[in-house]
């Protein structure tokens, strides 16, 4: 059993407020909420899934087993009145119940309409399992501003990182380590995200189109996004594409990062770079490596923000000559850290250089996928990826 890195912020959350947790299809919210209710609260909790009809009735009538202490309502976010509901809910019985609440999509985007819940609840965004994760490291060095601790534990290191980046980080698959599996659970996890999650909530007519747009979106990772080219590979409205990457990415499929504006540098402005949640579906190894760099870096910068309210962000750094650096990770706009991601060292790229002088970056990165490199050359440490991502959440 795989310890979830977010278990003990939960459950000092929940003494005085409701705890949302939201993240992708089949990350392990249910898991670990189900894990929290037998392991801390002696097994008295009720489980009510919004999508289970028996459960939906207990639901919509307000009827509480007096025995238990903990309540978890899963997928209830499907309910057009879920937020007033659970409002009132929690008012009623704050005192006497705990109240833990998880979604396949962005509760903090679905907060925004009816009455609101400021105050009551703290979210939390589960993201797969990550190197950090299972190395289980401690978390406790990463402080803005100060280095990561890079652990020395290579070998480990090296086993962990490859499997992650064959199968994914999601729990089910990254178990079984199975290519079989791996397949299947593509096909099946695609299927579900748009004939019943999205399907169930937002108004999209053509969902076959949407479908579509699912394997194309594998091809577009790390390079400029353009909406236009997809629009012309689809021939649909520029308005539609731009919903349908909208209802995707508020659904947990991918996530995009944006430039870093600074008056000291001439950045682009508009296009964002796309990365999946489930690296694994990206077939070229080079996206791959920096997919699953981003999707590290991202988890980093929601842990910072959801549980240690850090205004972190993930950018990318271009500028309208085309220099170009991969990842940007800032604090309240303050640059901390910069990425480069690389299969191998040749040198050091020159962007690199001038951008940490533009920015005053204080820690630049060369990433690469040589386990056995860790030197610094002109302030710019090179580094494998494996150790360099076992220093993050």
């Amino acid at each position: 059993m795989i310890k979830r890195y977010l278990e003990k912020h939960i459950l000092s959350s929940m003494r005085d407020k409701m705890v949302f947790i939201s993240g992708p299809r089949q990350v392990g919210k249910t898991t670990l909420a189900k894990e929290i209710g037998a392991g801390y609260y002696a097994g008295k909790y009720e489980y009510l899934n919004w999508d289970n009809r028996k459960d939906r009735k207990t639901i919509l009538n307000g009827t509480f087993l007096a025995d238990k202490n903990l309540f978890i309502f899963d997928e209830i976010h499907k309910y057009k009145n879920w937020k007033n509901y659970l409002k009132g809910e929690f008012d009623k019985y704050k005192e006497k119940f705990h109240f833990l609440v998880t979604g396949s999509a962005r509760l903090d985007m679905y907060r925004k309409s009816g009455d609101s819940l400021l105050g009551r609840y703290r979210h939390f965004r589960l993201h797969p399992l990550s190197l950090g994760e299972l190395l289980d490291e401690n978390r406790s060095s990463l402080i803005p501003f100060m280095e990561p601790f890079f652990s020395k534990e290579a070998g480990k290191q090296k086993e962990l990182f490859t499997t992650l980046f064959r199968f994914g980080g999601f729990p089910e698959v990254y178990l079984k380590k199975s290519e079989q599996a791996l397949r299947l659970w593509h096909n099946e996890r695609t299927d579900v995200v748009v004939k019943e999650d999205i399907r169930d909530i937002e108004s999209v007519r053509d969902l076959s189109a949407l479908q579509i747009l699912i394997e194309l979106l594998p091809e577009k990772v790390g390079s400029l996004f353009s909406l236009n080219s997809l629009r012309e590979d689809l021939n649909v409205t520029h308005k539609t594409v731009a919903l349908w990457i909208d209802v995707l990415e508020k659904f947990y499929y991918h996530f995009r990062i944006y430039p870093f504006q600074s008056t000291t540098i001439k950045s682009i402005r508009k296009e964002p770079k796309l990365y999946l949640w489930d690296w694994s579906e990206v077939k070229d190894e080079d996206a791959r490596l920096e997919n699953i760099v981003a999707s590290h870096l991202l988890k980093l910068c929601q842990f910072l923000f959801d549980v240690e309210g850090y205004r972190a962000q993930l950018y990318f750094l271009r500028d309208k000559e085309q220099r170009e650096v991969d990842f940007l990770v800032a604090i309240d706009n303050r640059p901390w850290f910069c990425v480069e991601v690389k299969r191998n060292f040749k040198d050091i790229p020159s962007s690199l250089k001038y951008f940490s002088e533009k920015l005053k970056i204080p820690f630049m990165y060369e990433v690469v996928n040589q386990d056995d490199m860790d030197i610094i050359k002109d302030n710019v440490r090179i580094m494998g990826v494996a150790k360099f991502l076992s220093s993050l959440v």
